[in-house]
């Protein structure tokens, strides 16, 4: 079996048509902030997580070469997975309370792992608070960041670069999506800032904090307390938005268009709403829509060329098919149109102040 550090000429040539979906996933894709160069030394990326696999493919995206990526150990119970997702350039970390006690085990035998993926330039990806929620706002992260960061640092350069994900939408396809790439953490400075004589556990305690308040201000960030519902709402109902006349007329308008790309993808979005609503956890239903899209455009692509040569004269099937590339997005686009769903996410300032204040009115 191949390293995750190695060059894989079939996996370079599958992350084209995958970021090309992936971006594909969203109607906008905006990053804030400049991606530090990353050839001094070892990197770690952190990122707040919210929309399950959607998070690592937007975070893909930042950079053309590889990144790898922990994730939870159940998913690699299987043979077949777990050579899949080492090909996706993925490792598994068990977690106490979630994963069997044979599978946390094996993280030491992991962290080993990552820090040779580190040590050949390759930087590593893990969302420090163990699993998504669809929130604006952060559980503790895990210890097990701190622990790779010291001990990358104690061989070599090391930066941990915080990375804030914010949504307009979880639940719903093709919206909007802003990264916001912090100011890296130097760990080597951090480290040697660090008391003398301080024990491990609160050395890493220090850094999840600081990692946590990092991140933390690169999104917009809500206290998970009681006022968080009333504090949301608030924040959602000064948002901007396009009056709900507007989009209905613009809806009447394209529905012509939005009819010719239910018909062409009617097997893909009918296959990736049927599986969605067996789904209880909604903030994977657009990782369905995505995979479906990954998978079935070519394949039904291929079946739907068929057809319309057997049925249609050469150029209304080239037409039709060139149509068809882009009428995935443009039926989901003009169901997010109808319902005023086109909205941006929510910038970090927004409603900080305002929503301050709504909380003292309450």
């Amino acid at each position: 079996m191949n390293n995750i550090w190695d060059e894989d000429k079939l996996y370079s040539f599958l992350r084209r048509y995958v970021d090309l979906c992936a971006r594909r996933s969203f109607r906008r894709v905006e990053v804030v902030g400049q991606l530090p160069d990353l050839s001094d030394g070892a990197w770690l990326f952190i990122a707040n997580h919210t929309h399950t696999l959607m998070d690592a493919l937007v975070i893909l995206q930042l950079r053309h070469e590889p990144t790898a990526f922990g994730a939870r150990a159940d998913v690699f119970r299987n043979p077949t997975a777990a050579k899949f997702l080492r090909f996706c350039k993925m490792v598994p970390l068990g977690r106490k309370g979630r994963d069997s006690e044979e599978e946390v085990s094996r993280n030491a035998g992991t962290l080993m792992e990552i820090d040779r993926v580190l040590e050949h330039g390759v930087p590593f990806c893990l969302f420090p608070e163990g699993r998504h929620r669809p929130m604006h706002s952060l559980m503790p992260f895990h210890r097990g960041v701190a622990s790779m960061g010291f001990r990358s640092a104690a061989k070599r350069p090391t930066h941990i670069l915080p990375i804030g994900l914010e949504y307009s939408d979880w639940f719903h396809y093709r919206g909007h999506v802003r990264v916001t790439l912090g100011e890296p953490v130097d760990m080597n400075a951090f480290a040697a800032s660090l008391p003398e004589g301080i024990d491990d556990s609160a050395r890493d305690y220090a850094l999840q904090n600081e990692l946590q308040k990092r991140v933390a201000s690169l999104i917009f960030y809500l206290p998970d307390d009681e006022t968080y519902a009333g504090r949301l709402a608030y924040a959602e109902g000064i948002r901007k938005k396009m009056p709900m006349a507007l989009c209905i007329i613009l809806g009447a308008l394209s529905f012509p268009f939005f009819l010719l790309s239910s018909v062409l993808t009617a097997p893909l979005w009918a296959c990736a709403e049927i599986i969605c609503s067996g789904i209880k956890d909604r903030a994977w239903h657009n990782t369905v829509r995505f995979g479906i899209r990954l998978v079935g455009t070519p394949l039904w692509g291929l079946i739907l060329a068929v057809l319309l040569f057997v049925f249609l004269p050469w150029w209304a099937d080239a037409l039709l098919l060139l149509y068809y590339l882009p009428s995935y997005s443009i039926f989901y686009d003009w169901l997010n149109l109808i319902t005023a769903r086109l909205v941006p996410p929510l910038p970090p300032t927004l409603a900080r102040p305002q929503v301050m204040r709504a909380r003292h009115r309450a």
